[in-house]
């Protein structure tokens, strides 16, 4: 019915613009049958884009909302506050961490302290006993680890008393610059429990000339 409505009105208005020709007259044989095909194809175009339109648009809030969600439970992304991981992570750089998966000694994590962020490397998991002399070299199960990405070993003024076996659940971590003592060495600290664990470092995004695996 809308169709033939606006087939009426499209009508008079051809009518219309043909009657204001004064070196021309025109009459209803000039209104021809393709003309009237035309407006009907037009308006079947018309609405069929525009169904077209509105279900791509659902489509693509509704892959937002779930990309959305997804990060958010599985892959959270988080910025980095504080320059206890140089070389490998400084301020204000972007990284994306996974959820999935189990957490190994050697892996970046992302942590709650507090009101806080903190990221450290996993040196130990539940189980494992740890050690560190005074010259500061870690000791896991009784075997020296190998740190190729410490610059300067320092055990630091820490206040727990070794050799510490990691709980059911939890990790011992240590910043990459260990003259930074906002780690497990700090009974501030102390163990970090999986259930405090945000997700593994796997990706840095930003900035842009440094993306790429971590």
């Amino acid at each position: 019915m809308k169709i033939i409505n606006k087939l009426a009105s499209h009508i008079n208005s051809l009518k219309n613009k043909f009657i204001n020709q004064e070196k021309k007259k025109i009459s209803y044989k000039d209104i021809s049958i393709s003309s009237l095909e035309n407006e009907i194809h037009r308006e079947n175009y018309k609405h069929s884009f525009s169904n077209l339109l509105r279900s791509t648009i659902y489509i693509l809030i509704i892959i937002l909302a779930l990309s959305c969600i997804s990060a958010t439970l599985f892959m959270p992304v988080i910025e980095i506050t504080d320059t206890s991981m140089k070389p490998l992570l400084n301020d204000n750089e972007i990284v994306l961490t996974s959820k999935i998966g189990k957490i190994k000694r050697g892996d970046i994590i992302t942590f709650y302290h507090g009101n806080k962020i903190l990221v450290k490397r996993v040196i130990a998991i539940q189980g494992d006993f740890v050690n560190i002399d005074e010259n500061g070299f870690v000791y896991v199960n009784g075997n020296k680890i190998e740190e190729k990405y410490i610059k300067e070993f320092r055990k630091g003024e820490s206040d727990i008393k070794y050799p510490l076996q990691v709980s059911d659940n939890n990790y011992f971590v240590l910043s990459d610059e260990r003259d930074v003592i906002t780690d497990s060495r700090s009974e501030d600290i102390g163990l970090i429990k999986n259930e405090n664990v945000i997700g593994k470092v796997i990706f840095r995004i930003w900035p842009f000339k440094k993306i790429g695996k971590i």
